[in-house]
């Protein structure tokens, strides 16, 4: 019997809250009189995500010429809205706790998702796309709703996982078989209960249905997860390569040399960045 994807977000269900620094940081922006040294300030109050951020835009992600000491200057350079995604990124992975661990490796999860925003990031570059910065957070958002399963209703969790290892059947199917949804929808939902941009919210929800939607946003993201999982950089539970939709690819409109190559840049990026997000203060 299937269940509804509104139940993960119910009053009964136990629903990460998503990071205050994100609503401050929103709230900042939206003020017309918000200074960059006012955003600033606003990160600052957080130790943890100062130095998280500092980190990000000190690595191979960004590659300035020289090292960025504060968070005024990085605010500066990488923008204020952008770094108000990179502040969501990178506090994200810490609004999940308690997952079973027999469901599911977290360091393989956030890989997985850190090496999705990664690739959907440049990507997105080769395309000219306004904001990159919002695919990166697109990719690490991108199987949240795995996450929400998994902490919600575990022991069906574990038997949709058992009859995927069992049969070797695609988890994404056995997922809508059990549950009546995929964990693509469960992260809609998730994301929209945060009240995040619909923008956002389309292209998680949607990463394992471009075809569904004309949007090049959510092709960016499609192709990105399924290169970062041919390159066996972790997984959300299922280790297997999802099939490429050449509707995607069509609408990604970028030649297969482009796609290798960023490929191969991704590799540094993602390792620094991966520390950048999961390291302590």
């Amino acid at each position: 019997m299937g269940r509804s994807p509104l139940e993960l977000v119910g009053p009964a269900a136990r629903v990460p809250t998503l990071p205050q620094i994100y609503a401050q940081l929103t709230e900042a922006l939206d003020n017309p009189r918000a200074s960059t040294s006012h955003i600033a300030d606003v990160i600052g109050s957080d130790a943890g995500l100062t130095a998280r951020l500092l980190r990000l835009v000190n690595s191979a992600f960004y590659c300035f010429p020289t090292k960025v000491e504060s968070i005024a200057h990085a605010v500066t350079l990488v923008g204020t809205q952008q770094i108000r995604d990179l502040a969501l990124a990178t506090s994200v992975v810490r609004s999940f706790t308690g997952i079973p661990a027999d469901l599911v490796d977290m360091q393989a999860f956030w890989l997985h998702s850190v090496a999705t925003g990664v690739v959907a990031r440049l990507l997105a570059g080769e395309r000219r796309e306004v904001n990159p910065e919002r695919f990166f957070v697109a990719g690490v958002l991108h199987d949240l709703g795995r996450l929400l399963m998994f902490g919600t209703w575990p022991d069906e969790a574990r038997a949709v996982l058992d009859q995927a290892r069992r049969t070797r059947g695609p988890l994404l199917e056995i997922e809508r078989q059990v549950f009546g949804f995929d964990h693509g929808l469960a992260t809609g939902v998730l994301l929209q209960a945060w009240g995040l941009p619909p923008a956002l919210t389309e292209m998680t929800r949607d990463h394992h249905e471009p075809d569904a939607t004309a949007s090049g946003d959510v092709a960016v993201l499609h192709v990105a997860d399924v290169v970062a999982a041919a390159l066996d950089l972790g997984h959300s539970g299922d280790d297997t390569v999802p099939p490429l939709s050449p509707l995607a690819w069509e609408r990604l409109a970028l030649a297969p040399a482009v796609v290798s190559s960023v490929a191969r840049l991704s590799e540094r990026q993602i390792a620094e960045v991966r520390r950048s997000i999961l390291a302590e203060a």
